[in-house]
């Protein structure tokens, strides 16, 4: 496997690279999204990481031109940002998923491995419709949701269901919001005897 790696920070550069050998995957890296962005049209690219601030090309300006030439390769953003609105704008552009600074070795390694397994099934089952629909909404991402609700009928917060498939929570979030408004999730209300009410989430069966 082969990662594509833009950030400007060289010492994260180098841990991300650190990671990737002890994962046993071959890396490159980029020091902003213009120089990655050429590296990824010349090269082939298993997953890529792309930081949110970057001088000349910030990550959306980045994972918005990579989508322009290529719709499914994994795009992972890395930001120390966790504000739904930032999520939301980088879901749009076509950013597969997320990984909070400072990164984490085996939230990483696992992140990368998953959805290198979800874009190689699409790749096998690919037609145009199972790439991205206009809500920047990923089929794969999409079903592993949806399989986990569907397997595990009980109603779950959103942190839970974001630990349970490895998915960022801004990411699980969205797709939520996505089945919400699909009629195939509902959402359910538990009052907490402490603090506010949580908001859980389970299958809707109709």
């Amino acid at each position: 496997m082969k990662i594509l790696i833009m950030d400007n920070d060289e010492s994260l550069r180098y841990m991300l690279t650190e990671f990737c050998k002890h994962a046993g995957w071959e890396s490159d890296t980029a020091v902003n999204g213009r120089e990655g962005v050429g590296m990824f049209l010349k090269g082939t690219y298993d997953v890529i990481l792309v930081d949110y601030h970057m001088p000349e090309m910030d990550g959306l300006q980045t994972v918005r031109e990579i989508r322009k030439h290529n719709t499914f390769v994994p795009i992972l953003v890395l930001t120390v940002d966790e504000r739904q609105e930032v999520a939301d704008r980088f879901l749009e552009e076509g950013a597969t998923d997320f990984a909070l600074k400072p990164v984490k070795a085996p939230d990483l390694i696992s992140r990368i491995k998953l959805h290198a397994q979800i874009a190689n099934m699409k790749n096998k089952q690919e037609d145009d419709d199972d790439v991205f629909t206009a809500k920047g909404i990923s089929k794969g991402t999409l079903s592993s949701i949806s399989n986990y609700l569907q397997e595990n009928r009980d109603a779950y917060p959103v942190d839970v269901i974001s630990k349970e498939i490895g998915l960022a929570y801004p990411t699980v979030y969205r797709y939520l919001m996505h089945l919400l408004e699909e009629g195939k999730v509902k959402q359910v209300v538990s009052h907490q005897k402490i603090g506010r009410p949580k908001k859980l989430y389970k299958w809707y069966a109709h």
